[in-house]
């Protein structure tokens, strides 16, 4: 049973509550605004803000209204020149004021419509861009025409909306008109004193004020970013967000850690065994690390490494304190393909220094899973690697002192929490080889304590990036063929498996038969259609030199490592985002050998495509990478998949309002500090702000206490 206040109920009612929202008009919205298997409810409208606004105020008289600018003017309907019978030519209708006249211009016009809506000689308003032809003035289908009655209802600014088929600016106006009828009084949950500095309306008045402007400038693009209202409404949304970490962060502090650290003779065993010395900064990880082990407190830290920067390293020694302390450890990957990596990386070196280490993916059946279950419920098994397998029902673990979770963004909060859940005092490291801007680190990862892993080890050379064009296709495979004659392999990556009518893609599977044509039996496919084990052979028949060139899909893009892999073609490199294509490239230049890295694109490319491949050519620095990625496609695509359990933000923009972030943070450690269980009156308000933008699972962290 939900607890959400009572006051939120018309906001969470369902849109077809709504008058006009029929069983037609309802799938529309939900094809709008709706998320998977949830139907639109009345707040989904109400946060769906507008792009842009057309002014309806009425523009002095026909001789004065500018040209190409929407105006509204009073009229007199002279004439109505309907087409000659069996002419495909516009209905025409003459109107006038004392000033001049306007030719309306309607195709495909209905005579009996248009004479009722139009009757010749009555007073009409009609609302729309005039224009000129062979220097006469017409309007070609009106937006508005309405009578003394309906001008009275007219706003001076209509907004306009993002749409989808079936729908109209005006019908969604209307709806949303009908959803800011229903807004109630919330109580204040911002700060008095700082919504006075800033001048920020109440939440009620926010939403009037963007969906019901005073002037069609406060909904140019440039003044909504800047506009108090939008600005109040995204602050609202980055404070829940930011407090619901804050209460995550809140409760795992309070809950007792147990210490994870022993004498450190297995962490230096293991270092001595390393075939290199640590970076810098993962000597400093490493100290992190151990200070959050050895303190009573549980740990939960993100360790944040661009690609090929020694994360795993420093998560097999973080396992490796635990198993000192005598607990057992466990590290999480979000595929089969990359579980197996980290096992196969990690084993040699772990069995070298006395551990035991086992798999466990969905792929273990029968005995060879009993046999694992039966180790890690005993403690024989001191790490156990997997993919989320490892935190289902069935999966016991003796003693689970540390959980090492790779990729996080691909996991929820849920998941990671369900795997601290398998332990007493679970210490949690979490890792990403996705460069995250600060503005996002703090949003999706704002409980956590952050280390960050800057340098490459040694040895590293570094990718020589180049733009080709499509047409030069021919070039790359001789290209190719040279490379591979000297040893070297190959991965050509393309976006889509199968054809696509819709989008002119080289598809995988068409590119792998070409190049076989070449190349014969050393080119390999991999794709995400391909059952699991299939994958896992292709990559297998990869990474052990037996195919030279790999065609794929964008599923090598995580963590995939073939240290003989010099080549990474991008076909259509257009269609990926700066961070998608970073992490591409970050799957070769990983031995000693220089690599290469081909975007070749299909011209001519958009700015922001433009903009994208040059920066790839411009730097390897994955976090500049990544705050251009934001700038240029904001928040919503720069982490790949949304974090499950974290909504995307509706009002909030990062790349705008990356400001206010900060401050919601600060002001969400303030509230916690001060109010841990809110229970203050602007604590029971900001409760209703948990509710309101659904981070109500912190509400949940609350009542388990």
């Amino acid at each position: 049973m939900s607890l959400r206040p009572s006051i939120l109920d018309p906001l969470f009612a369902p849109a077809n509550t709504l008058p006009g929202v029929g069983p037609k008009i309802a799938p529309l919205l939900d094809r709008l605004l709706g998320e998977a298997g949830k139907p639109t409810r009345v707040a989904d409208l109400l946060f769906h803000l507008p792009s842009s606004g057309i002014s309806r105020e009425m523009k002095g008289s026909v001789a004065d209204a500018p040209v190409g600018e929407p105006v509204t003017l009073s009229v007199s309907v002279v004439l109505h020149r309907p087409p000659p019978p069996g002419r495909r030519a516009p209905y025409r209708i003459l109107v006038e004021d004392e000033t001049g006249d306007v030719t309306l211009i309607f195709f495909n016009g209905q005579k009996a419509r248009l004479e009722k809506i139009l009757p010749v000689g009555e007073r009409r308003y009609v609302s729309g861009k005039i224009e000129l032809w062979d220097g006469r003035r017409q309007m070609i289908h009106p937006d508005r025409i309405l009578d003394d009655r309906g001008i009275e209802n007219l706003p001076a600014v209509e907004a306009v909306y993002g749409l989808t088929e079936g729908l109209s600016s005006r019908m969604v106006g209307r709806y949303i008109g009908a959803a800011l009828d229903k807004v109630p009084h919330l109580p204040e949950w911002q700060d008095a004193a700082w919504m006075d500095r800033n001048a920020l309306p109440d939440f009620r008045q926010a939403l009037f004020a963007l969906h019901r402007p005073d002037n069609a400038a406060q909904l140019s693009e440039d003044a909504l970013a800047k506009s108090p209202p939008r600005r109040r409404l995204a602050y609202d949304e980055l404070l829940a967000s930011q407090l619901a970490l804050a209460l995550v962060r809140s409760r795992m502090r309070r809950l007792p850690g147990r210490v994870n650290a022993g004498d450190g003779r297995l962490v230096e065993r293991l270092r001595s065994a390393l075939p290199f010395g640590l970076t810098g900064s993962q000597e400093r990880a490493v100290e992190d690390i151990r200070h959050d082990l050895v303190s009573d407190k549980k740990m939960l830290r993100l360790l944040q490494g661009d690609v090929g920067s020694g994360k795993t390293v420093v998560g097999l020694l973080t396992m490796a304190s635990a198993i000192e302390a005598g607990r057992q450890a466990a590290m999480m990957a979000p595929t089969e393909i990359l579980a197996r990596q980290h096992y196969e990386r990690l084993a040699p070196m772990a069995e070298q220094a006395g551990l035991t280490i086992a798999l466990l993916t969905g792929r273990e059946k029968g005995v060879a899973r009993r046999t694992i279950l039966a180790g890690l419920a005993d403690g024989s098994i001191q790490i156990a690697v997997g993919t989320h397998a490892l935190f289902q029902e069935g999966v016991a673990f003796q003693d689970l002192g540390v959980a090492v979770v790779d990729e996080q963004h691909r996991f929820g909060v849920h998941q990671r929490l369900a795997l601290g859940s398998k332990g007493e005092a679970v210490d949690i490291l979490v890792m990403t080889a996705t460069p995250i801007p600060r503005t996002l680190a703090l949003t999706y990862f704002g409980d956590m304590d952050v280390s960050v892993l800057s340098e490459k080890p040694a040895g590293r050379k570094p990718i020589a990036t180049k733009l080709i064009a499509i047409e030069r296709l021919d070039e790359v495979i001789g290209g190719i063929g040279r490379a591979i004659t000297n040893g070297d392999q190959v991965y050509w990556v393309c976006p889509l498996v199968g054809e696509s009518e819709s989008i002119d893609l080289a598809a995988a599977e068409e590119r792998f038969e070409m190049l076989k044509g070449f190349f014969g039996d050393q080119v390999g496919l991999v794709h995400g259609k391909m059952a699991g084990k299939d994958k896992d052979a292709a990559m297998e028949r990869f990474s052990g030199g037996q195919t030279k060139i790999l065609v794929s899909t964008t599923v090598i893009e995580v963590g995939v490592d073939v240290p003989n892999a010099t080549i990474m073609v991008i076909e259509h490199a257009e269609r990926f985002g700066l961070a998608q294509l970073h992490q591409l490239r970050g799957r070769i230049g990983r031995g000693s050998k220089s690599s290469t890295c081909l975007l070749v694109y299909k011209g001519p490319l958009g700015q922001v495509a433009q903009a994208r491949l040059e920066m790839m050519r411009q730097t390897e620095d994955g976090f500049r990478i990544a705050e251009e990625d934001l700038r240029l496609r904001g928040e919503g695509e720069v982490l790949g998949t949304r974090q499950s359990g974290t909504p995307g933000f509706k009002l909030a923009r990062l790349e705008v309002d990356g400001d206010l972030l900060g401050a919601a943070r600060d002001d969400a450690r303030l509230i916690v500090d001060r109010d841990p269980d809110l229970i203050s009156e602007r604590g029971q308000a900001l409760r209703v702000l948990l509710y309101l933008f659904e981070r109500d699972s912190a509400i949940r962290l609350l009542r388990a206490g």
